[in-house]
């Protein structure tokens, strides 16, 4: 056992930008609630250096809390080669709609790009379910 077990994992807090993918878009075409289909957008996907921070392994699951909901999803590295600390990407879909607030700032849109959310690593052992 090692003494790191112990220590908790820190609370962080993200922006998180969300966006349309296309292998997403062919899954949903399928089923919304398709394996296939969680496996591609329940993810958030984080800076190297924010995982390493927050002592997540790929693959691990955190639990993303905004002023609107809650989800645990699943965390990998970022693809994009520029660092982004602070600063997370989520594929459009019910995961990240949970963290979308109703606000809409006069605009009758809610704001779907620069989510506020604070993030750890989850205790739970499955992605939030919307079945």
């Amino acid at each position: 056992m090692g003494f790191d077990q112990f220590l908790s994992s820190p609370e962080m807090e993200i922006i998180i930008i969300t966006h349309r993918d296309i292998f997403q878009s062919a899954a949903n075409s399928d089923s919304r609630f398709s394996d296939d289909y969680a496996n591609l957008t329940a993810i958030i996907r984080l800076d190297k250096q924010d995982m390493k921070k927050a002592g997540l392994k790929e693959g691990n699951l955190v639990t993303i809390e905004s002023s609107a909901g809650k989800v645990v999803v699943k965390a990998l590295q970022s693809t994009y080669e520029e660092p982004h600390p602070g600063t997370a990407y989520m594929v459009n879909g019910p995961w990240v709609n949970a963290l979308v607030s109703a606000e809409t700032s006069g605009t009758g849109v809610p704001s779907f790009k620069y989510i506020e959310a604070k993030m750890i690593k989850s205790k739970e052992s499955s992605i939030t379910s919307f079945e």
